[in-house]
């Protein structure tokens, strides 16, 4: 049997502000990474480019990344369904967690819940 190739999505993600970034931010990943809530099915590795607007910023980031996380339909404790999507190693990826972590100074260290861990 011939393993699935990994597949491509594009998913477009706007943050309203820093309560929601925090919400969706995984810091506890190398490269960083987002929380993206989505009904669309995703597998373990599936490579994702994330079009993501933050708070007041006009700008749109690019970014991409593999699925590390998955939150089906349905999920214990009233998660919200989506993907965790670990960045890749890039300079893309570098300046969105930059950007991201400037936007959550202060906050990231937070015991508040989040849609992640």
């Amino acid at each position: 049997m011939q393993p699935m190739a990994a597949r491509q999505g594009i998913i477009s993600l706007k943050i309203k502000d820093a309560a929601s970034l925090y919400n969706a931010y995984m810091p506890f990943l190398k490269h960083g990474g987002l929380f993206a809530a989505t009904a669309q099915q995703y597998s373990l590795g599936d490579e994702v480019v994330l079009l993501v607007t933050l708070a007041e910023e006009t700008e749109r980031l690019s970014v991409v990344g593999k699925v590390v996380w998955i939150s089906p339909l349905g999920a214990q404790g009233n998660r919200t369904a989506g993907i965790g999507i670990h960045f890749n190693e890039s300079s893309d990826a570098e300046a969105a967690r930059s950007r991201i972590e400037n936007i959550l100074a202060g906050t990231l260290n937070s015991e508040r819940a989040t849609q992640t861990m």
